[in-house]
């Protein structure tokens, strides 16, 4: 995946004035040409942006600070590369604005001219007003220990290996997530680690999944394949949606939920999140690690 633009710059200079031309978009079709699966459910689901160095000047010249969340629909043609977001946030750090609603339909405006489709944008002040980001915990079974009574080196892969999946390795019945397809089970881990396409840094997230299938789920096998991520070049976007394709492919679920909270870079986190039905997309939120 070969991208160019603000994020591959080795120097930056940051705009101290208004300038929406800073954001640059990225086509989502080069990571799903990448992972070779166009099926539209991969254009079913959100992905949230939180920032948490948003400034702007009132018209007494004083600072305003919030937090944002942005949500970005899965099926907007491109996505905004995040290195550009934050200097395009910092451009208004010096901008008079009358109010806050100024300022969030501003931002909701560029934002949904960058990605070609509309962006909510959500402003949420640091006292009293965080009930939409106060910290959360996954739901589910923790899945970060399934390997723990294993006797085999987990190797590290240079790309996702959907084929981990049905390995027969560890199938005894102490690690299966029963099935029965009348209802999801959910599980987590904390270890999904994948790197920026652009710098190669190392991407930190926490994965949770809720499936229904009439296909048994063994977490060992599970977390082989959520580790095989750890060398994998991909956007956030990216690793969710080949997440949710290779569960879709091996276990035929008649409903699935992929979603990623990643670790803040640069003030800004993103939290992908794809599903079968629309009526399956929970809602935002942050946890501890953000």
């Amino acid at each position: 995946m070969s991208i160019h633009g603000i994020l591959g710059e080795q120097t930056t200079d940051y705009p101290t004035e208004y300038s929406p031309e800073t954001l640059y978009p990225i086509a989502r079709s080069m990571g799903r040409d990448a992972i070779g699966w166009h099926d539209e459910k991969l254009q079913v689901g959100v992905d949230w942006w939180q920032a948490f160095e948003m400034s702007w000047l009132n018209h007494q010249g004083i600072s305003q600070v919030a937090i944002a969340r942005f949500s970005v629909p899965a099926s907007s043609p491109f996505i905004v590369e995040s290195k550009s977001l934050k200097l395009y946030l910092n451009s208004i750090n010096f901008t008079e604005f009358a109010s806050w609603e100024e300022v969030q339909a501003l931002i909701a405006k560029d934002l949904s001219t960058c990605v070609q489709a509309e962006v909510q944008v959500e402003l949420f002040v640091l006292e009293n007003d965080m009930s939409g980001l106060l910290i959360a915990q996954p739901n589910g079974v923790c899945i970060d220990n399934a390997l723990a009574d294993s006797t085999d080196k987990v190797a590290l892969c240079e790309h996702p290996d959907a084929s981990l999946l049905s390995s027969d390795k560890n199938l005894d019945s102490d690690n299966f997530l029963e099935s029965n397809a009348t209802q999801p089970y959910t599980f987590y881990s904390n270890l999904l680690r994948s790197n920026c396409p652009v710098t190669n840094q190392p991407d930190w997230g926490t994965l949770a999944v809720s499936i229904t299938s009439n296909k048994t789920i063994n977490q060992a096998n599970m977390l082989r394949y959520i580790l095989s991520f750890r060398q994998h070049n991909g956007f956030h976007e990216q690793c969710v949606e080949q997440i949710f394709a290779d569960l879709s492919e091996h276990y035929e679920p008649s409903a699935l939920m992929v979603r990623a909270w990643y670790t803040r870079r640069g003030g800004i986190d993103i939290n992908p999140c794809r599903v079968s039905d629309i009526g399956l997309l929970p809602k935002p939120s942050r946890l501890i690690r953000q």
